[in-house]
């Protein structure tokens, strides 16, 4: 706060600015000795990838209110915004730039891998600390500076697990990759097949499709045509539930394998019974951690159901909490030194980093889905 005397005209004028400066001594002391500390969440909170962002919403919103309940980060209060990217860069850019501009410590997110990247060449420019709680391509990690962390797995470990399993399972049949050309569908598509291409298996298929569309029984024509047997998808859910749908309205019972973004339950409200024995890869159900228990009964308790990334967006947030607390300072530099050389207790279990900012010992596991539910895959 800055304080402005003004002088006086009259024999009275020290007077005046004693008076001024002891009621702004006064109300200095009234002020909370320290701030609060200003954290965010990122991630696609409208468009078609929402429910993604509430899931990043929720577990930011309990982690910082449990923070506070404990009485905070050294000696204060965090609070936190909302930021929407639609999963767009451009508006991935404006946004870390707004989080920035308002004096941000820390970002959750962002989701999409296509807006992670761009956005974090903002928060390394700024300095600011970003753990995405869901972002999977590699260039995420790979291109990022040392501000950039994830508590999730990496695309080329989650290729390489669908690739083993295509070759194995699939390896005599037909195979096609289709892909939504972001960075995250792309990405994934991109390492599914070179772990086939590693194993001897050539996929029949290996093409593009445009996000965002309503039809695509072009794309389903071409699965039927080529008599395909199973298809890989690197996408979201929305579009590759719309695939799968209408190539088996029209007849073609074609099966599918994907990724991580499969796990949401649009993905069955638009498949359908299309969707039974889809496969899919994700992380492990943190739900299930004995660290998770309490967090999860209070979840519950709302009346929400932590899956997805929500536990992941919780975590995130414990992490940079602890390493904060470790350091004892909000100085990037020194937040940095002890996310790299410390071991943290969150509801995903133990965490911690490698050089690169990647979780260390995250793996995927398959799941199915099976009568509207997925489940894990024994």
């Amino acid at each position: 706060m800055a304080l402005y005397f003004a002088e006086r005209p009259c024999g009275l004028g020290k007077m005046w600015t004693l008076l001024i400066a002891l009621l702004a001594l006064g109300a200095l002391g009234a002020m909370p000795a320290r701030g609060e500390i200003l954290i965010a969440t990122a991630g696609p909170m409208s468009g078609p990838y929402l429910t993604f962002g509430d899931q990043y919403l929720r577990g930011a919103e309990l982690a910082v209110e449990d923070l506070n309940a404990r009485g905070g980060l050294l000696g204060q209060k965090v609070r936190l915004v909302v930021g929407d990217d639609a999963c767009d860069a451009e508006q991935a850019v404006a946004l870390a730039r707004k989080l920035a501009g308002e004096g941000a410590v820390l970002v959750v997110g962002h989701y999409c891998s296509g807006a992670s990247i761009p956005a974090s060449k903002v928060y390394e420019e700024q300095g600011i600390l970003m753990i995405s709680p869901g972002s999977t391509n590699p260039r995420l990690t790979d291109e990022g500076g040392d501000n950039v962390f994830r508590v999730c797995g990496r695309d080329d470990a989650q290729g390489a697990i669908a690739g083993a399993y295509l070759a194995e399972r699939w390896g005599g049949k037909r195979i096609a990759i289709l892909h939504d050309q972001t960075a995250y569908g792309e990405g994934l598509a991109s390492e599914t097949r070179k772990e086939l291409d590693r194993l001897g298996v050539s996929p029949i298929i290996y093409a593009p499709y445009e996000p965002g569309l309503r039809d695509y029984s072009p794309v389903a024509d071409k699965l039927a045509a080529a008599q395909i047997d199973v298809v890989y998808i690197g996408g979201y859910s929305t579009e590759a539930a719309l695939i799968l749908r209408q190539a088996h309205d029209m007849g073609f019972p074609v099966r599918l394998v994907s990724g991580d973004a499969i796990i949401t339950d649009d993905f069955w409200t638009i498949a359908g019974a299309a969707g039974e024995g889809t496969r899919m890869t994700y992380f492990p159900d943190a739900r299930k951690t004995p660290q998770a228990a309490e967090t999860v009964a209070a979840f519950r308790a709302q009346g929400y159901e932590p899956e997805g990334n929500t536990l992941y967006a919780y975590a995130a947030v414990q992490t940079w909490a602890q390493a904060v607390a470790r350091a004892g300072s909000l100085e990037l530099d020194q937040v940095i030194a002890a996310l790299r050389s410390a071991t943290f207790d969150t509801v995903l279990g133990d965490v911690a980093f490698d050089r690169k900012g990647d979780v260390i010992a995250t793996s995927f596991i398959w799941y199915s889905w099976k009568s509207g539910r997925y489940e894990e895959v024994q």
